[in-house]
């Protein structure tokens, strides 16, 4: 079979471009270089040329391989009347290197396992695929096998036994080859390898226990590299126990337990990588306290590492790279780094280090350079406990690349040394309490790509000198300081960045002028800036590349463009400013806009949904929006949050919103809307398996009306706040609206909802337990724009706003209402309740003993129900209650007035109590601690108490008025027999002695009665 000639064509062949030619048959001869009568065409010459470039012959076996007549090559075989070349016999090739080409998904040639003599093949990203010939496993001679891949390879193994025959292997290669079907069988064939000293098994979807293996044959295992697989292990005490390594890459998989501590004595190890596997420990001053005679590269990153580094750590005298971040690590910086000659990179981030860094560093005289740290380039000490002031010795780290001291509490001035640094090219000290100015000498850092010192306390100005030799500056961060922009209205910056974040810099209050030049820029913040006036007409040609535009909380006004030029789906905030007229709709797709509080009015364009399908946040609320809500918002399938209260938008809630199936928050808020809550909500439960996660429904302060709509509230096992406050409402609470396990506050105040209080009330399992945990709730977050929740909640007679805390807040408010029947005494199961208000209603029955199970309560409000019986006495163990109104019931004391009163209140200024009022209770105040803080008016419109701070007095009131007596329910019971009695003998007292005297003594007699006569002479007028 002849070849076809365009096969071979130069042109469409690469240097090892032999695909052809490695899939033909091999045929034995006689007689290497048979002598033909036809010359082999010109293509397949240049082609076999290029094929022989490919292969390394020490023994010169293709010395023939020369002249215009290549079916005279040795090892070649042509057809006679052709020229055409059939076959190629390369048995004696010892060495085939095939790495780094293109064949084009085609299988590796079977043939290959037929070459005996083979000790070499390197078949390494070729863009072979299918399976791994078995017949590999004939090349007993073959010492290195490699047929990795840099990227996804398509190359399988489901049987490795055949490796067995590789005796003489020595390195074998199999990145990402999918190794997933030999289960754990691998670990014992290549145990019956003696001879191999390097493994390369990365990315080969290997898994299981590798600890089953106890040892290891080979005495000259040098590396292995069995990184990005999931064994879900322990690390194998033999690995650490063999002395031959040089190199171990265990990184990414899934291992956990206890490093070994034999690692630090393995004489031979340079490289260890353990990074990446989360649940891997150590403590620090055992694991490196050992010798660690040549290690170079030490690679711990995302583990469980815990205690303090030794100073022993300064031993490692060849380290280059060391990296502990996302670990436990804890105390100091130890100043004996500075013995570390050699290192050059060094991550410390994401751990719990405290103190301060070292200001003076530990030298040694092996050191070349007498600065402590000559090599050290890149320096990463971001996200710790870091406190102090920065060294001024940083600026002798004359080599430095990268300073990231970010996210600490690092404090005081910045070196004016750190300018001096001629190579960096990352500074990152945002997110510390820096203060003072910015050094000038800052603008010289000319290799400076990211300079980052937002969210620190500095002052100052800032002026052209600060960047003037920065050319190279993409990523500029400022933000949260106080600095002041001082810039001549024709000044050019000589950078172009990409990410200028100035937020709550004073950079007006014109319009920065010199951002006209920045063409590169895409994400924009200059939020809090103290800008002015209208955005210049030259800005709108930078704002197309925009993929985050934020001017948030200026003064700034006019109308907006319409369409809004901005980069495809960017975020756009320009909240709180003075923008008016019409809602304007961007040019392409976004996923954030937040319009919120600014002078917007007009309907909301109806077809906002379909030109924003994907927007993720929607936030038009505080403006003076009008009209309907547009039902094409329900085209916005991705939306996690609408806000659209504060205007005043009517007409009903559009059903569509139904289709928002991934909702977290619906705000409607303090409108105009009626109408009924449409049924269509209640379709987002059917979506749970799209993580559907409504969280927050607000829909309080407009004129909606009818009944509640029967929602399963198992279909919102994530909905924490329902807020239907001041509406319409009318019917029956429906109980499986009480089915969320996550819902924290219940406002349905101020309708005209009407029924018993449902005993589902028990099952709000989010009030059951105690909020511990403080989760900001922050929802559509989205590279910085975010929805904050917050929600006016009325506790303790007031409203009071939530916002950080709002996670902290328990809350039921049924109060206003029409609720009749008995107080529901499974509420008294909501241990975790804080704000409980049923006011205004016409609940009737006696308050539950059990409501002292309520231990965390702060507020109660029952007042204006048509409640009876005797206050609890078990009140007296609510501990945090700091505001009980009981009024306008029937309650009434009984004989135990003490208890209700030895209520511990929390603070002064909250201290509220109305228990008493119209509720006929009777007997002495006990004025005492807390109570002294009352006034009278806490215990109007009940004539029977007396005594502080009431004006009527008690009988027998003593300088002891006040107090409880007695203490004790037989001390109550022994006073109560003696009232009536001595209640009794005063009557008697008081009739019976002034008689006794007038009859007696009949002058007395007489000036009585004349007494008498006078005073009724001058109450009647009479003469």
């Amino acid at each position: 079979m002849a070849l076809e000639d365009p096969l071979f064509t130069p042109k469409l062949m690469d240097k090892f471009s032999v695909t052809t030619l490695l899939i033909l048959p091999i045929l034995s001869f006689t007689s290497l270089g048979i002598t033909h009568v036809a010359n082999c065409p010109e293509s397949e010459r240049e082609a076999l040329n290029d094929f022989k470039i490919g292969l390394i012959d020490p023994e010169d076996l293709l010395s023939s391989w020369r002249g215009r007549n290549c079916c005279q090559w040795r090892g070649i075989g042509c057809d006679n009347s052709t020229g055409s070349v059939m076959s190629i016999d390369l048995h004696n090739l010892r060495w085939t290197d095939l790495s780094l080409n293109t064949f084009r998904d085609i299988q590796i040639p079977a043939f290959l396992g037929s070459l005996k003599n083979l000790q070499y093949l390197n078949l390494s990203n070729s863009g072979f695929t299918g399976k791994v010939p078995p017949l590999l496993g004939n090349l007993s001679n073959l010492q290195v096998l490699d047929v990795s891949s840099f990227e996804f390879s398509s190359l399988t193994v489901d049987n490795i036994a055949w490796m067995t025959g590789l005796v003489s292997l020595k390195h074998l290669g199999m990145n990402q080859v999918d190794l997933s079907l030999v289960a754990s069988s691998w670990k014992e064939v290549l145990n019956m390898l003696p001879l191999l000293t390097e493994l390369h098994l990365s990315f080969c979807s290997l898994s299981g226990s590798i600890v089953s293996l106890t040892s290891v044959n080979s005495t000259s295992l040098a590396l292995i590299d069995l990184s990005s697989n999931s064994f879900s292990s322990k690390i194998p005490n033999w690995i650490a126990n063999v002395s031959s390594l040089v190199a171990v890459d265990l990184s990414n998989c899934n291992l956990r337990g206890r490093i070994p501590l034999g690692f630090h004595e393995l004489p031979s190890l340079k490289s260890l990588n353990l990074a990446g596997n989360y649940n891997l420990s150590a403590d620090c001053s055992q694991l490196f306290g050992g010798s660690w005679q040549k290690i170079e590269i030490l690679d711990l990153g995302s583990n469980k590492l815990h205690g303090e580094l030794p100073s022993s750590l300064g031993n490692m005298t060849y380290l280059t790279y060391f990296d502990l971040s996302s670990n436990h690590v804890q105390g100091g910086v130890p100043s004996s780094i500075g013995r570390l000659c050699s290192l050059a990179y060094l991550d410390l981030s994401d751990n719990n280090l405290t103190g301060s860094i070292p200001h003076v560093l530990e030298r040694t005289q092996t050191c070349v350079s007498s600065s402590p740290l000559p090599s050290l380039i890149h320096l990463i000490l971001s996200n710790n406990q870091l406190v102090g002031i920065l060294p001024e010795r940083l600026g002798q780290l004359e080599n430095l690349v990268e300073l990231e001291l970010s996210y600490n509490l690092l404090e005081g001035p910045i070196p004016a040394s750190v300018g001096t640094l001629l190579y960096l090219t990352d500074v990152g000290l945002g997110g510390n309490k820096l203060n003072g100015t910015l050094p000038e000498s800052f603008g010289q850092l000319s290799e400076a790509t990211i300079f980052d010192v937002s969210s620190n306390q500095l002052t100052g100005f800032v002026s052209e000198v600060h960047f003037s030799r920065l050319d190279k500056l993409k990523i500029l961060w400022m933000s949260s300081n106080s600095f002041i922009f001082n810039f001549s209205s024709t000044w050019v910056p000589p950078f172009h960045v990409r990410n200028l974040d100035l937020g709550s810099c004073q950079l007006g209050p014109p319009f920065p002028a010199w951002l006209e030049n920045q063409k590169e820029l895409m994400y924009l913040d200059i939020s809090n800036a103290s800008i002015s006036g209208s955005i210049p007409n030259w800005f709108w040609d930078l704002s197309a590349n925009l993929s985050l535009f934020n001017v948030s909380h200026n003064q700034l006004g006019g109308h907006l463009l319409n369409p809004l030029p901005i980069a495809p789906f960017a975020d756009i905030d320009f909240r709180s400013n003075l923008f008016e007229g019409g809602i304007p709709l961007p040019a392409v797709e976004v996923e954030l806009l937040d319009l919120s509080n600014n002078k917007f009015s007009g309907p909301i364009p109806q077809n906002i949904g379909e030109s924003m399908p994907n927007l993720i946040l929607l936030s038009l609320s505080d403006n003076q929006l009008v009209g309907d809500i547009p039902s094409s918002i329900g085209e916005m399938l991705s939306l996690q949050v609408i806000d659209l209260s504060g205007n005043k938008l009517s007409g009903n809630v559009p059903s569509s919103i139904g289709n928002c199936s991934y909702l977290k928050v619906l705000d409607l808020g303090s409108n105009y809307l009626y109408g009924m809550i449409p049924s269509s909500l209640a379709q987002l439960r059917q979506l749970q398996s799209l993580h559907l996660g409504l969280e927050t429904l607000d829909l309080g302060n407009n004129n909606l009306s009818g009944s509640i709509p029967l929602w399963d509230g198992n279909g919102f096992t994530n909905l924490r706040i329902i807020n239907l406050r001041t509406n319409s409402f009318s019917g029956v609470l429906p109980s499986e609206l009480l089915n969320s396990s996550s819902l924290q506050v219940l406002d349905l105040a101020e309708n005209n909802l009407s029924g018993n209080i449902p005993a589902s009330m028990s099952d709000l399992k989010a009030m059951v337990q105690d909020q511990k945990v403080n989760h900001y709730l922050l929802y559509g977050k989205y590279r910085g724009v975010y929805y904050a929740e917050s929600l006016v909640v009325n506790t303790k007679g007031l409203p009071q706003k939530y916002t950080k805390t709002l996670s902290l807040v328990t809350s039921i408010d049924l109060s206003g209402n029409n609720f009749d029947g008995d107080f529901p005494a499974e509420l008294s199961l909501l241990f975790g309740l804080m704000i409980l208000n049923l006011s205004r209603n016409h609940i009737s029955g006696n308050i539950p003993k059990s409501i002292s199970n309520l231990r965390q309560l702060s507020s109660l409000d029952l007042s204006s129900n048509k409640l009876s019986g005797v206050i609890p006495p078990s009140m007296s163990s609510l501990r945090f209650l700091a505001y009980l109104n009981l009024s306008d019931n029937v309650l009434e004391l009984g004989f135990k007035p003490i208890y209700i009163f030895d209520i511990v209140f929390l603070h002064k200024y909250t201290q509220s109590i109305r228990t008493n009022q119209h509720n006929g209770l009777r007997g002495m105040v006990p004025y005492e601690g807390q109570m002294t803080t009352f006034s009278a008016s806490s215990f109007a419109g009940n004539p029977a108490l007396c005594g502080a701070p009431l004006d009527v007095g008690c009988q027998g009131e003593d300088s002891n008025q006040g107090k409880t007596v007695g203490g004790s329910i037989g001390g109550s019971k022994f006073l109560d027999k003696w009232f009536g009695l001595s209640i009794g003998l005063g009557f008697a007292v008081g009739i019976l002695v002034p008689y006794l005297m007038i009859v007696i003594r009949k002058p007395w007699n007489e000036a009585y009665f004349r007494f008498v006569d006078k005073i009724v002479y001058e109450l009647w007028g009479l003469k």
